[in-house]
């Protein structure tokens, strides 16, 4: 055996293929974005490498949280109401809390008056003000309100592309957004260019279609539209954006999809 046929098999010993690697960071951002158990021992710059699929992963998500709601709605036949409480109550346990930590931790954060380095100070403390609770209720009241207008023939597929807005609008923030220099956020931040959001955009937009047509579509674009709202409220609150401007991002991103399909589906 040639000494380069050695050494390129001590390296293939050594290191993991590169289709290993790449199942190693979906998995890892698959467990880091769900309570799913997977026990991956990948690292955040692994993970980070894949922000950009971050739409597919709200889609496995999406079919969960449709699932639930298909379940309480169309099988158990429970009303709206109690429908949409367990529905959202469900998105947000599946997804960790985390996300709805960093909404609560920007609401903080806008409350406070001063310039850029107070309010991500405030932002990032580890207690819960009124502005946190305050931008809480508000996003989760019309979120709710959002879920119980949904169609029950169309309960599953509103909510899976809801899901896939959501990722949409977190990685849409990431792009458009300057990173914190300090932070795990700001891997994720970092990861994204305008051409990584068009493909995203793309396999998005693509899952819409196949849900429910244009109205699917839409839903993914108001992910885009909320995902750039935040980037930009961010940029001049805060200067720079956080892995909690990113979750705040994933859950505005969650309620405009649902508000666009919804008002089209009953009012168009």
């Amino acid at each position: 055996m040639s000494d380069k046929k050695v050494l390129n098999t001590e390296y293939e010993k050594s290191h993991p293929t590169l289709n290993s690697s790449k199942l190693k960071g979906i998995a890892g951002l698959v467990s880091f974005s769900t309570v799913i158990p997977l026990n991956i021992h990948t690292t955040i710059e692994e993970m980070a490498t894949f922000t950009w699929f971050w739409p597919v992963i709200g889609g496995l998500i999406g079919i969960f949280v449709g699932a639930v709601g298909f379940i309480s709605l169309d099988i158990l036949h429970l009303s709206p109401l109690i429908s949409a409480a367990i529905v959202y109550s469900f998105a947000i346990w599946f997804t960790g809390f985390h996300h709805l930590d960093g909404l609560m931790d920007m609401g903080d954060g806008l409350m406070v008056h001063g310039d850029h380095n107070k309010k991500i100070a405030v932002m990032r403390d580890m207690m819960v003000g009124t502005g946190g609770i305050s931008l809480f209720f508000i996003v989760a009241i019309i979120t709710f309100s959002a879920i119980n207008a949904i169609p029950a023939s169309l309960i599953f597929l509103v909510l899976l592309i809801s899901e896939v807005a959501a990722k949409t609008s977190l990685i849409t923030c990431a792009t458009f957004s300057k990173p914190f220099p300090d932070g795990t956020g700001r891997l994720f931040i970092e990861s994204m260019n305008i051409k990584l959001l068009v493909l995203s955009f793309i396999l998005a937009s693509l899952i819409g279609f196949l849900a429910i047509n244009i109205t699917g579509i839409l839903g993914i674009i108001g992910g885009i539209i909320a995902g750039s709202a935040v980037a930009a409220v961010a940029s001049k609150q805060f200067k720079y954006a956080t892995g909690d401007i990113l979750g705040a991002s994933n859950e505005i991103g969650r309620l405009v999809s649902l508000l666009v399909m919804t008002t089209i589906l009953i009012y168009i």
